[in-house]
């Protein structure tokens, strides 16, 4: 996946592999980050913890070790579908402008690599919406008998009776619409920069990096990643926790933004970043590694 592909493939078979790595890098995506996203979650929708420690020591303390994969099942299955996605929307893309600049100019600027994962990540916020917001209601839900839902399905069931069952789970899709455009564009060029520059300054083809150094690329990439759009995953992981009814805090995404200005200041759009950025190099790392074994594989 990291490189380009040497001799081309037809579309339908080249994309039908980029789906599949993708799929691959998804599921190790999940398995390396779960601990790390609940202590995420946990510190974005409440107040109780001072520090990603305090809450992780609590929720070991209190849950057991096996509460840092509640939810699990939902993001492995889709997760895996969403990263899949992902990969394939930007090859597909990056393949579109490739075709469209022609011979005499057969690679990408980085505006066209922005514009390609940015498009891989509207893509994927089709699934990535529903899927989080599902996992975000089961990773904050009390514990033990007073927990709300029994698992994804019972969570579905249970939000669709207040607004229908897609206006339940889109809750938050647009600004679930901007993190992923800015979060996407942002991951893939980054990437591309390092491997780019890599094989520059090396004087080798891409192919010829080694996987330790696409998996440190790909670790830094998901820096990037955050940092340039964790202010979004914030109001997100808020208005997809927020109550039905009465109970409803937020009326809106502008509404959440507005709101947690006033209450918090700039750092409210900030909680959690530590975990998160600590979670964003080894499943980042993880992901790109993955996905390259597995291209390499089946090319």
């Amino acid at each position: 996946m990291a490189e380009e592909l040497e001799h081309p493939q037809g579309g339908a078979l080249q994309t039908a592999k980029d789906l599949f790595s993708g799929a691959a890098g998804g599921v190790a995506q999940v398995l390396i980050g779960q601990p790390f996203d609940i202590v995420k979650v946990r510190l974005q929708t409440t107040t109780q913890y001072s520090s990603a420690l305090e809450a992780a020591t609590s929720i070991y303390k209190h849950e057991g070790a096996l509460a840092f994969y509640k939810g699990t099942l939902t993001p492995l299955i889709g997760i895996g579908a969403c990263v899949s996605i992902q990969f394939g929307a930007f090859h597909s893309a990056r393949r579109w402008f490739e075709a469209r600049n022609g011979a005499a100019s057969p690679g990408l600027s980085y505006g066209q690599y922005f514009a390609a994962g940015s498009f891989a990540g509207v893509a994927n916020s089709v699934l990535s919406g529903p899927i989080e917001h599902i996992r975000i209601r089961l990773q904050s839900q009390p514990h033990g008998a007073a927990r709300l839902y029994a698992g994804p399905l019972d969570c579905v069931r249970k939000i669709s009776r207040h607004d229908g069952v897609l206006r339940s789970i889109y809750r938050g899709e647009a600004v679930t619409i901007w993190r992923e455009a800015f979060a996407y564009g942002a991951w893939f060029t980054a990437f591309e920069y390092l491997m780019n520059a890599d094989a520059a300054r090396n004087r080798i083809d891409r192919k010829d990096i080694p996987s330790y150094k696409i998996a440190f690329y790909g670790g830094l990439a998901g820096e990037v990643l955050w940092l340039s759009s964790y202010p979004f995953d914030v109001i997100k992981s808020k208005m997809q926790t927020d109550g039905f009814g009465p109970d409803k805090k937020y009326a809106s995404m502008r509404d959440c933004f507005a709101t947690t200005y006033r209450a918090e200041g700039l750092r409210g759009f900030w909680k959690g970043i530590g975990p998160t950025l600590l979670r964003a190099m080894p499943v980042s790392a993880g992901t790109f590694a993955v996905v390259e074994m597995t291209m390499r594989a089946i090319n």
